[in-house]
């Protein structure tokens, strides 16, 4: 074990509960035939036996996607996962449109994905603007739009926070007190 090997574990004594999770895919330039990130999560999602509420694609649009963020959010999503406009370049908006709708921001998640995100494409994951929070009691984590870095994301920190066996905390365990005053 080294600096980089995470703590927890999954206790299978433990029941999983699934969550309701939704997969958006922000592009100006992906349909859904072409989307192989969302079809990556959205696999991933199911293969965690959790629930996929629903899969959508917008355009980098700040007021698309945080219509349909918040359109979910209203229907009942426990959280959601978006892939695509966390670089650093003109188009990218996925943070000035998702930032603002957070309650609280998870900051540690930016945090946790760049040390993953180093491991596989080094110093390139500084040209990621990756981020996490809460809108009314739904988490919600933005990923780049790169297959490898929605594997990584998932694979390597949401999928273990979204599973209600992992120890010694999740976030599962925690939405019921989500909007506690």
């Amino acid at each position: 074990m080294n600096a980089f090997t995470p703590g927890g574990r999954i206790d299978e004594n433990r029941p999983f509960k699934p969550v309701k999770v939704a997969v958006l895919t922000i592009s100006d330039t992906r349909d859904e035939e072409s989307d192989t990130s969302g079809h990556v999560l959205a696999e991933r999602v199911k293969g965690a036996g959790h629930e996929l509420a629903a899969k959508g694609i917008v355009r980098d649009d700040v007021e698309e996607i945080r219509r349909q963020v918040l359109a979910w959010v209203d229907q009942g999503v426990e959280a959601i996962v978006t892939t695509g406009g966390t670089g650093i370049t003109g188009r990218d908006v996925t943070p000035e449109a998702v930032r603002p709708l957070f309650d609280k921001e998870i900051d540690g998640f930016s945090v946790i994905f760049h040390l993953v995100s180093y491991q596989s494409v080094g110093l390139s994951t500084l040209q990621s603007r990756a981020l996490a929070g809460i809108v009314k009691g739904c988490f919600v984590f933005c990923l780049p739009g790169s297959n490898g870095a929605v594997k990584d994301g998932w694979d390597k920190v949401i999928s273990a926070q979204l599973d209600s066996r992992h120890g010694p905390c999740n976030m599962v365990e925690l939405m019921p007190r989500l909007m506690e005053a």
